[in-house]
């Protein structure tokens, strides 16, 4: 990878394996997200997707997962500003919208533990969503966001 890319690539310049470097690993756009279609707000559940594994915020099974669960949300360069209800920590919104990484990111730390006990990823609150009946998520609703 280049020398801190991130400072000196536009994200739609950056190659593969720097795009991925970039994730944080909070696991936040893992947790399932329902959109009001009329007032469009996004209500965010504390459920994570099936795949995600709420202890190392990663993906169980990345390389298959758009098979896996249709509804993945893949993050791309040019689809960045369609995700506007990435959190404000996230190091893709924050390098789209021209603002430094967080120092705690482990491309600047060096220790991918450190987003875990800053208290920024779903360690601590999501649960799977596996065996959660759909009817049962309107009492997972952690956040409510509009969405302009």
């Amino acid at each position: 990878m280049r020398e801190r890319f991130w400072e000196q690539y536009p994200l739609e310049e950056l190659t593969a394996e720097e795009w991925e470097a970039l994730c944080d690993g909070c696991g936040q756009c893992c947790l399932l997200k329902f959109q009001d279609e009329e007032t469009g707000e996004l209500a965010v559940l504390n459920l994570a997707c099936e795949l995600l594994d709420v202890h190392s915020c990663r993906c169980g099974d990345y390389p298959n997962r758009l098979e896996r669960v249709p509804d993945c949300t893949q993050l791309t360069p040019a689809r960045i500003d369609e995700f506007r209800w990435l959190p404000r920590s996230c190091a893709y919104r924050r390098v789209a919208e021209g603002r430094k990484l967080a120092r705690w990111h482990p491309l600047l730390s060096g220790d991918p533990e450190r987003v875990h006990r800053k208290g920024i990823s779903v360690r601590n609150f999501a649960v799977s969503s596996r065996g959660v009946p759909e009817e049962h998520y309107e009492d997972h609703i952690i956040a409510v966001i509009p969405i302009d």
